[in-house]
């Protein structure tokens, strides 16, 4: 049947250019035969590169033809675009006809072969991932392994201050699904936790999760991973670990902190302010006692050692904030801790709050 084919071209080639030697015989009645020899030249050239076209579609996936011809309709127009740049600034007689042909030819060349490469390498992962940085003013936010862990994300959603989508990558999750499976009690109670939490924010319907397949094989520390998908997606990083809050501030990647959060909610305290609270153990330093409000904030009294497992009315003198969290120094009221050893409750700093 191929052979049909290329015999019943042929012939049409040959009418063709014989045609063509009557159109040309009025001027120059010598060329009429060669209009036979023309169009089987022609004939054959365009049926080699019918071949050559037709085997490198058998080789190639679709998705590549469809990318190399793309490029060859861009670098088409790239071209033409240079050409008239050229004649604008150059005249339009500067560059002799070869030198148009090879540019020309090289521009076709590049465009077919990026347009082929790059097409090639798209999945259905990758343009997701594109379509997600492009929607990255809707709030886009990478959730670590730390913070699903820690689970007062669910909590801060429950208030309403955060809101938007939540990106959970298919590293986080293996590396969740690990933790879970580790034969240390705590590590799996840890793992295990993360998966309930990730499990209460699905079923919200303030917040959407979203899980992404995208991946990146030459980096391996999840951390770093984290950090280079939230350059690419132009999102912000969820997270409570300090080094990985460091790291990607330096990279210019916007990091949402919930310990900075929690610190940042904590009541104010000045110095001179009284409170009650209950001394629970001995400090560091003599005759110190250390006392604890609601929501952590640990207390440091002095003169308040002999009154562990007692009440104490404290007055505040310094305040002191530190990476870890918020540290309260006050000394001891006698005349408040006498009055408490009758009974009294724990309450928070008088004034402020």
């Amino acid at each position: 049947m191929k052979y049909v084919t290329k015999i019943v071209f042929l012939a049409l080639c040959a009418a063709a250019g014989y045609v063509l030697g009557i159109q040309l015989a009025g001027a120059f009645p010598a060329l009429w035969f060669w209009g036979y020899a023309v169009g089987l030249l022609l004939g054959l050239i365009v049926w080699q590169l019918c071949m050559m076209i037709e085997r490198l579609a058998e080789k190639n996936p679709f998705r590549t033809i469809v990318g190399g011809t793309l490029g060859l309709l861009l670098s088409l127009v790239l071209a033409a675009w240079l050409y008239a740049l050229i004649g604008q600034l150059a005249g339009p007689d500067t560059l002799p006809g070869p030198f148009k042909f090879l540019l020309g030819i090289g521009i076709l060349y590049l465009g077919i072969r990026i347009g082929a490469l790059k097409f090639r390498e798209m999945t259905v992962g990758s343009i997701r991932s594109l379509l997600q940085a492009k929607a990255a003013d809707e709030g886009n936010k990478i959730l670590d392994t730390s913070v699903i862990i820690d689970g007062r994300i669910t909590d801060v959603c429950e208030t309403g201050f955060i809101e938007g989508k939540f990106i959970v990558p298919q590293f986080v999750l293996k590396e969740l699904q690990q933790i879970a499976d580790s034969s240390d009690p705590l590590k799996r109670n840890r793992g295990r936790r993360g998966l309930d939490i990730l499990h209460k924010l699905q079923k919200k319907t303030d917040v959407q999760v979203i899980i992404v397949d995208t991946d990146f094989p030459s980096i391996k520390e999840v951390d770093a991973k984290l950090v280079q998908l939230g350059k690419t997606m132009n999102a912000k990083l969820v997270t409570n670990d300090f080094n990985l809050n460091k790291v990607a501030r330096l990279q210019d990647v916007i990091v949402l902190n919930v310990n900075e959060l929690a610190n940042s909610v904590k009541p104010v305290v000045l110095p001179g302010e009284m409170m009650n609270v209950s001394v629970v153990k001995e400090g560091k330093e003599h005759h110190q006692g250390v006392a604890y409000l609601d929501d952590g904030t640990m207390v440091v009294i002095e003169d308040a050692r002999k009154c562990i497992g007692k009440m104490v009315e404290a007055e505040v003198t310094s305040v002191l904030q530190t990476t870890a969290g918020r540290m309260i120094f006050a000394k001891s009221n006698e005349r408040g801790a006498q009055e408490s050893r009758r009974g009294g409750r724990p309450q928070r700093a008088k004034g402020r709050s």
